[in-house]
């Protein structure tokens, strides 16, 4: 190791010889002591490598399919220090290479890694689509698609990180207490790479979107107002552009990979090797191999090979990579894209060594169903006859989403209408832990919740208090609050990711400050600060039991109740003026007690009826401070 004697003090001489070598730094004080580095150089696999540092032990170098790499399988022991060592990659003809590495000390233990939950409400965000807070960014020569055209739906708009940090004041002041944008690292792909789920390099933010200092930032000026930040991660597929596809390590280090190889000069479709879709097969007891392998071991689309996780290698790659972001940037969880797809064991273990180290940490992942009884399967705790244990803690609740927008655009009869969600809430007692569930009234990819609901302004307003009373972890799109809609062309993901108004220099409409909303946007803005920033405080919905009522007459009611507090939710579909009688209610003993209006701010006194002038959702609550 290359030293130098000053002050009777070593100091290391760094150098930097290798092309490529993950994590790019690891910490020390970890439940896992041992550490797995990819290294990536040319013809490395003729080099042996060696570390001379105290604590620090090299267990294996394992050799792979290519010659340009290594894999090093390393014992940090416990009483290792934080500190800077050399790697020396010996060769009995050439001269040795060397690679500085540094173990950093923790900023905080484990248990200090605070997930989400059902006290949290989250806003969902398309980074490029936000806001463009930095226009020097917007154009980086190296990349393949290169500029901006917000004329075109489906190329990059140049809304970035520091967009997004610039109006964490906004996001706070609407009740939000966490937020989720959709992938921030590397997409250098040839065309789409806006949305960031064909991500080239895992360890790398894109540039275009910022800087890793910037997205570190993001994270402490969040923590700093409470707050917390979700990273949108992708275990299941790579983009056809990432560094590794020009020289694969392994045989096997993607799904298919013999095809692609064949095909990869003239790659157009990925035609017989994309996936079926057919999610079910994780759990049908009379599915076939051949549908199952299917499933899991196919291409997402053509442009996003899917990964091995069968690999041992691939399998902590993408564990430490999890870990390594939790650490670099103090995450408060993690949003796992189409978690099914992946190979379920795989899944069950990644979710399980993170939960293992931070054991007050959230996952949440995407189980785009409509069948409780799927979502229910991937949630840690379920009595899977199967014995799979996902350690997943929070899945996302599509079968719900779906039952709220039936329920308010069909036309009330004994098996339509509101009894859709109240059938739908009766499916909790197939959940280990409904309120660790992730609802949500739209997302990313489906239209605008206002869309959905016919632009119906009563019904977008129901869904989100509903939604928001729920004993649930609610999740909000941006734009939501302004009715923000994909009219024109339902469905069309270009539309749903449209830009937020006032996120652009010289847009004629600012959402932030309110400047050419009309009164309708204006008062969704209202409705949802009133709505969240109460049930920021509201520990009846955050913990408290559920209780509602058989909905009647075109009215729906719901219970949720905490020692001194109730919380009530009336929804009511009917045009024209109705009273509803409050002694069927009886058995929640409000008779004759104050109760407040959450939005309007209006007090009277629980009695025996009370008279809904119009179609909409009431919050009334028993706290009236």
């Amino acid at each position: 190791m290359a030293i130098n004697k000053v002050n009777e003090k070593v100091l290391l001489t760094e150098s930097h010889d290798i092309s490529k070598i993950e994590p790019l730094n690891w910490w020390v004080g970890f439940k896992n002591k041992s550490l797995q580095l990819l290294v990536h150089h040319a013809n490395i696999s003729e080099y042996t490598p060696k570390i001379s540092y105290s604590g620090v032990f090299i267990e294996k170098v394992h050799q792979a399919d290519s010659p340009n790499y290594l894999f090093i399988d390393v014992i940090i022991s416990e009483d290792t220090k934080a500190g800077k060592f050399n790697i020396v990659f010996k060769h009995e003809n050439k001269a040795s290479l060397i690679q500085t590495y540094e173990l950093k000390s923790r900023k905080k233990p484990s248990t200090d890694y605070v997930g989400f939950n059902s006290s949290d409400a989250i806003y969902l965000i398309t980074p490029d689509r936000f806001a463009n807070g930095n226009i020097d960014n917007d154009v980086v020569e190296s990349l393949n698609e290169k500029g901006i055209n917000r004329t075109d739906d489906y190329a990059r708009h140049g809304g970035d990180i520091k967009g997004i940090t610039d109006h964490l004041d906004y996001i706070e002041n609407l009740g939000f207490t966490a937020i989720w944008p959709c992938p921030l690292l590397s997409n250098n792909m040839p065309q789409g790479s806006y949305h960031g789920y064909a991500i080239t390099d895992y360890y790398q933010v894109d540039s275009r979107f910022g800087t890793l200092e910037e997205y570190k930032n993001m994270s402490a000026k969040l923590a700093d107002r409470g707050m917390k930040l979700i990273m949108d991660q992708v275990a299941n597929h790579c983009g056809i552009e990432h560094w590794w596809m020009k020289d694969l390590p392994f045989k096997n280090w993607i799904n298919h990979q013999a095809y692609y190889e064949k095909n990869k000069n003239n790659w157009n479709d990925a035609g017989s090797i994309t996936t079926n879709h057919r999610r079910t097969t994780n759990q049908d007891i009379y599915a076939s191999k051949i549908d199952k392998e299917n499933m899991s071991v196919g291409w997402f689309v053509s442009a996003m090979p899917d990964l091995n996780q069968r690999n041992p290698f691939m399998a902590t790659y993408t564990i430490q990579n999890s870990i390594w972001w939790i650490e670099t940037l103090s995450l408060g969880g993690i949003r796992q894209d189409t978690y099914p797809y992946p190979d379920k064991d795989f899944m069950s273990k990644w979710a399980g060594e993170i939960m293992n180290e931070y054991p007050n940490f959230s996952i949440v992942g995407e189980e785009w169903s409509y069948n409780p009884l799927l979502v229910g399967y991937w949630q840690d705790g379920a009595n899977n006859k199967d014995g799979y244990k996902s350690n997943l803690k929070s899945p996302m609740d599509f079968p719900m989403q779906r039952a709220i927008v039936e329920a308010l655009n069909e036309t009330e009869a004994w098996d339509k209408g509101l009894i859709k969600i109240y059938q739908g809430l009766a499916n909790d007692f197939h959940y280990t832990t409904p309120k660790d569930i992730m609802i949500f009234t739209d997302n990313h990819d489906m239209s605008r919740i206002f869309t959905q609901l016919n632009g119906d302004i009563a019904n977008t307003k129901m869904a989100l208090s509903y939604i928001s009373i729920l004993p649930r972890i609610p999740q909000m799109y941006y734009g939501t609050e302004i009715l923000m809609n994909d009219f024109d062309k339902p469905g069309d993901h270009g539309l749903i990711r449209s830009d937020f108004p006032g996120g652009w220099l010289n847009d004629t409409v600012n959402a932030f400050t309110g400047k050419g909303l009309n009164e309708n946007q204006k008062n969704m803005q209202r409705y949802v600060a009133k709505l969240l920033n109460y049930r920021k405080n509201s520990k009846a919905i955050h913990e408290g039991k559920t209780i509602h009522f058989v909905p009647e007459n075109g009215i729906y009611v719901l219970f949720r109740i905490l020692e001194n507090e109730t919380v009530i939710h009336i929804m009511n579909k009917n045009e024209k003026p109705v009273e509803l009688d409050l002694t069927k209610f009886s058995e929640m003993g409000l008779k004759g007690k104050a109760v407040k209006n959450i939005i309007t701010d209006y007090e009277f006194f629980w009695g025996d009826n009370i008279t809904l002038n119009e179609k909409g959702s009431l919050v009334l609550s028993t706290k009236l401070n």
